[in-house]
This record gives structure tokens, sequence and C-alpha cells, in this order.
């Protein structure tokens, strides 16, 4: 039985006024994701935004590099690019330019399928 992965950003529930929260994959390399899986990552300085092709990333998200890994190891800090329905997009993108909101991520996850997922929030 595998353990379960859980980071939570605690922070942003105190200093942000959460209104709708989304579920969104997460674009990881082999290393990231197992690092990830040993509970070694932090989404505590982390936010999102929109590139100029309106792709949403997490950036400043921080993945300690894997122990095993060569030289082929992931950067410990970065943007990874978030997956999302395009529907929510929009509307994600619509509240951000018009509204002044912001996005956070509030959890990063497992599911039970083995994939990686964040919790993310619309919050002002």
């Amino acid at each position: 039985m595998q353990k379960r992965i859980n980071i939570q950003n605690k922070r942003a529930r105190f200093e942000y006024e959460i209104l709708d929260k989304f579920t969104a994959g997460i674009v990881l390399t082999g290393t990231e994701i197992k690092s990830i899986r040993e509970s070694k990552a932090s989404i505590a300085e982390s936010f999102c935004e929109f590139n100029e092709k309106e792709e949403l990333f997490a950036v400043n998200m921080y993945i300690e590099q894997y122990a095993f890994g060569t030289r082929f190891n992931h950067r410990p800090k970065g943007s990874r690019k978030l997956l999302l329905n395009k529907k929510e997009l929009n509307k994600l993108l619509k509240q951000v330019k018009n509204s002044g909101l912001t996005i956070v991520p509030l959890k990063l996850f497992i599911n039970e399928k083995g994939f990686a997922k964040m919790l993310i929030a619309l919050a002002r």
C-alpha cells in the first residue's frame, strides 16, 4: 500500500479569499514525479499565470532534485504547465483579465491512477 501524497499551501487560505476551485493536471518529467512521490516538493511560494499563448503555468514551484537522477535531472525551481479543459481555461483567463483576480495553488496530490494533480483556486 503506497502512502498518500498531500502537499498543501496553507498560506493561500489565510491570505486570499477563495472564490472557485479547479483540479488541474501537471506536465512533469520522470525525475520530477519521482521526487513528488517522495513528498519532496513545495508550493508555498508558487502562483499561476497565463503565457502569451493563453496556457496556464505554475510558476516558482519547488521540486527537489531526484537523489538517483543522472545528468538529465530536472531544475528544482521552474514553471510547470497545468492542464485544464478549454472551457475552464477561458473562464479563468476572463476572470483574471477583467476582475483582477489571481490564481493560487492550494494542494498538490497524486490521484488513485497515479497521476500528479494540483488543486488551484481563483482568489481575491
